[in-house]
């Protein structure tokens, strides 16, 4: 860590703004190294009167990322003050409009037009970066802190006043560009660049995720989202490349915004991921988690990155040594702190470490805000899954403040808490009692999928086969399932086709690994060419089998689109590409898939999500396969 500049002296003038912006990049190197108050202080030290362009907006920026964090109403009402105080800031520091109809305009485009750009002062055009970047700060934090469907609406014209700038600014440095022989105008400083590259970038990337039916509005607007150019822009803002690990921008020559733009494309490749194949290399993610950890050693956010990568190669040995790390070097708050519990929770689950997950369960549950819903039911399934008279007591009583902590974001339900609450009312309708119920919530953070092989084939099969074991004793006697003394009901079907579902995601992982798994070191290519013949058709079998009793099911409607998903997933394994589409398009056609279309009502559990997913392996497909 580089020492801190000297702290400007004099009175502020805006002409001097740009002075600022070697103590802005300190206080932004101390927060990507978990200083995170060591920045905050820096800030108000230097600017103790708030009223300097840079160092009012930085200030307000880690004020909401904290709050984002968090997740706090008090947070994100300071939060939202710091970030309107940095917004009034930017604004005073803009070009006025030149004219009666420059005003009049302003009212409803906010966007400096190329010419308008090119007659400002530098200052002025980096009083309009910060002034999109403050507004979509503000925007969330009031969304947020809002939680009405309302907010969401009112304020996406301030996103789209954002976008506005950024396609202004963004065509700005294009035609700077493009008028110098060498193809870059060297009189656009790398910190206003690299502000435009994240983004524009950024922008191209977000509406890239949007469906087709509202692409084609967003393009009348003369919107687009090449998600390729904003890929491309994020790492030119880094010097990133396909073809070299390190990058060819040096800290010395870097912008501003060269960490955030990394941080975003660690977003996409490691998070992101999840819901997409197209763009998506962790190569280069690991090449940007390296880099900025040899920069940043103790950086909290590169290190969840880091974690979370180890994940996504089926290694969450490895990703709770990051996580751990990460515990130590964010210990300054409490929110990164829960962050990091929750990967460990996750991580666990995949190595099926019932009691370790638990315990960090119980650490969310009791001091987290996010979503207590979710840690009250990871407590009660671990508890229901570890067995016992007591721990089913205990997670019955767990159960029953499920309902009573259900959450809202921008108006709407949070769909994994609508799952869990769906689970606990079943809980109790059927005496108390859950088939798999770890496994399954294992299911919905995709823990199955990156568990290792290992693990699969001794931990989690044998749990399924052990469930199916019982189920099999009420098979010529359904009714009696899960009845206690003629009262309750037992569900057996729904626990049937659950038990089968299990069963065949668990062996299709075991036949075809993660296209992103790191092979462990035991895996023996002769056993495994054997194991992944026996696994695919156990897995087949099982999926099949849920089909067939789909028409049963009673509660659990989502284990019929979940099915052809993943049933359609394993015959793009096979290469059975046709098989893989009809299942995939099924999913995605709109359609009822319950014999009875009325015995559902609302949406399934987790639909948006599963939507996004076979969106992302149907355009796999057309890329020559997926695993």
């Amino acid at each position: 860590m580089t020492d801190a500049p000297k702290i400007p002296d004099g009175p502020y003038s805006q002409e001097s703004a740009l002075e600022d912006l070697p103590a802005i990049k300190h206080a932004e190197a101390l927060f990507l190294n978990s200083q995170m108050d060591e920045a905050e202080a820096y800030c108000l030290k230097v600017d103790p009167n708030k009223e300097r362009l840079y160092m009012v907006a930085g200030y307000g920026l880690i004020q909401c990322l904290n709050a984002f964090i968090s997740y706090e109403d008090e947070d994100l009402q300071r939060a939202l003050a710091e970030i309107k105080r940095g917004q009034a800031i930017a604004s005073i520091h803009r070009a006025p409009p030149s004219s009666i109809a420059g005003r009049l305009a302003a009212l409803v485009w906010t966007a400096p037009s190329v010419d308008a750009l090119c007659a400002m002062t530098p200052v002025q055009r980096h009083a309009e970066l910060l002034y999109a970047e403050t507004l979509c700060a503000k925007a969330m934090a009031k969304i947020i802190l809002s939680g009405s469907w309302l907010s969401c609406i009112t304020e996406a014209l301030s996103f789209r006043t954002m976008i506005n700038i950024y396609m202004s600014l963004g065509a700005y440095v294009t035609a700077c560009d493009a008028a110098n022989p060498r193809g870059r105008d060297p009189s656009i400083d790398t910190d206003f660049r690299s502000g435009v590259e994240l983004g524009v970038g950024a922008s191209n990337l977000i509406l890239s995720f949007l469906p087709n039916t509202m692409i084609s509005i967003v393009e009348l607007f003369g919107y687009k989202g090449d998600r390729n150019e904003g890929l491309a822009l994020l790492m030119k803002a880094g010097g990133w490349s396909k073809e070299s690990k390190e990058p060819n921008v040096v800290i010395a020559e870097e912008g501003l915004r060269r960490p955030l733009a990394d941080l975003v494309l660690l977003c996409f490749h490691v998070i992101i991921s999840g819901y997409t194949f197209r763009g998506v290399d962790l190569s280069i993610a690991q090449s940007i988690i390296d880099w900025n950890l040899r920069r940043f050693p103790n950086g909290v956010f590169f290190l969840f990155f880091s974690g979370r990568l180890n994940i996504l190669r089926s290694k969450p040995m490895l990703a709770l040594q990051q996580y751990n790390r990460a515990l130590s070097a964010g210990s300054e708050h409490k929110s990164l702190t829960y962050i990091a519990f929750w990967e460990q929770a996750i991580a666990y689950l995949s190595l099926w470490d019932i009691p370790a997950s638990l315990e960090r369960w119980r650490v969310l549950e009791d001091q987290a805000t996010w979503s207590k819903a979710c840690y009250l039911y990871g407590v009660g399934v671990c508890l229901l899954q570890m067995g016992g008279e007591e721990r089913r007591v205990e997670a019955a009583k767990v159960m029953e403040r499920i309902e009573g902590s259900l959450q809202k974001v921008a108006g709407k339900s949070i769909p994994i808490e609508k799952f869990v609450a769906r689970k606990a009312r079943k809980f109790q309708s059927q005496n108390r009692r859950l088939l798999l119920p770890a496994l399954e919530f294992s299911y919905m953070f995709q823990c199955i999928s990156h568990a290792p092989r290992s693990v699969l084939v001794s931990r989690m099969l044998p749990e399924v086969d052990v469930a199916l074991a019982q189920l099999n004793v009420y098979k010529s006697k359904p009714a009696a399932y899960g009845v206690v003394e003629g009262s309750g009901k037992g569900y057996f079907y729904d626990d049937l086709c659950l038990a089968r579902f299990l069963e065949g995601v668990c062996a299709r992982h075991v036949a075809f690994p993660d296209r992103d798994a790191i092979p462990e070191p035991e895996d023996d290519k002769t056993a495994s060419a054997k194991l992944q013949i026996d696994a695919s058709a156990r897995a087949l079998a099982a999926f099949e089998n849920v089909l067939t009793n789909s028409d049963k099911i009673a509660l659990d409607h989502y284990l019929i689109y979940h099915t052809h998903y993943e049933i359609g997933r394993l015959h793009a394994c096979l290469g059975n590409q046709a098989k893989s589409r009809e299942h995939l398009e099924l999913v995605l056609s709109g359609k009822a898939l319950e014999a009875d279309p009325s015995a559902r009502k609302g949406k399934y559990s987790m639909q948006t999500d599963l939507i996004m997913r076979a969106t992302a392996a149907l355009e796999s497909l057309d890329e020559g396969g997926m695993r």
